[in-house]
């Protein structure tokens, strides 16, 4: 069984940066694309950032492109979102996934296999 648990949420002033991280368990994740989708309340689910299993294919959702940074270490298990400027705006709820199938330059909910259980991000303004 293939566990996920983010962490590194938490409240920060309009600017501000963050780091979350990603654990996976039960499997190794080189064997998945991984990434990031968030939700804020009241909206639906939306596509942060993705990254291939070897790390070298990487993309953004256009809301969050420029100002977030995705990346892994396989050896440690851990995928990381470094998120910097800040906007009231990506106050939500940042879930993890994996995909079994890679990540190959275009992402949705449809491909992922496992989700974690998210870290609430509030950005105050």
């Amino acid at each position: 069984q293939v566990r996920l648990v983010e962490s590194g949420g938490g409240l920060v002033q309009a600017g501000g940066s963050l780091r979350l991280s990603c654990v996976v368990s039960g499997r190794f994740m080189s064997r998945y694309g991984m990434g990031w989708f968030r939700q804020a309340p009241g909206k639906e689910r939306e596509f942060v950032a993705a990254i291939s299993k070897g790390g070298g294919t990487s993309g953004y959702g256009d809301t969050v492109k420029g100002r977030c940074t995705i990346s892994r270490d396989n050896a440690k298990n851990t995928m990381y979102l470094e998120m910097i400027n800040l906007k009231p705006e990506d106050s939500a709820v940042y879930y993890c996934a994996a995909d079994s199938s890679d990540y190959g330059g275009t992402w949705s909910e449809r491909n992922v296999d496992y989700w974690g259980k998210g870290t609430l991000v509030t950005v105050s303004s």
